[in-house]
């Protein structure tokens, strides 16, 4: 797998265990070993120019996700195809406020992010209730998952 993990909010976040984390979830996914990912933390203002530009919503948020060949989770014994799965965008900023209210850490929230955004990858969604809760539930699974075994 390729995973490129790029800082370029000014942040001190360790780079090794997002790239860590998104192979145990790609592959907790079925997702082919050939396939690229691209996780970016960015600053406010930049992630301010994304939402508005992509989502039409005003300020930062946590998180965007920009899909590329829409691939979808495979199953046990059969893979997706190889490709490129898209960007994850993560404002540590955004993350921090955030993680202050959940009381955990950053670093934490972070990771919960990132999960959240390769699902979105993958076609998961959460504006329906039951596609919330799939959602959710998978994504604590696998963060809890990986947690554990760090």
């Amino acid at each position: 797998m390729s995973i490129e993990v790029n800082n370029e909010s000014g942040f001190d976040v360790d780079e090794a265990e997002f790239a860590a984390l998104a192979r145990f979830v790609l592959d907790a996914m079925h997702v082919h070993p050939q396939t690229e990912l691209s996780i970016m933390l960015v600053g406010t203002d930049v992630m301010t120019d994304l939402h508005v530009k992509w989502m039409d919503e005003p300020g930062p948020t946590d998180v965007l996700s920009f899909p590329m060949d829409e691939l979808r989770p495979g199953r046990e014994g059969e893979q997706t195809p190889a490709g490129l799965l898209g960007d994850v965008v993560l404002c540590p900023e955004v993350a921090a406020q955030q993680a202050r209210t959940a009381g955990h850490s950053t670093a934490e929230e972070l990771l919960l992010l990132t999960t959240h955004g390769i699902l979105h990858l993958l076609g998961y969604d959460h504006v329906e209730p039951e596609e919330e809760k799939e959602m959710f539930a998978l994504q604590r699974r696998l963060l809890l998952t990986f947690l554990a075994g760090r």
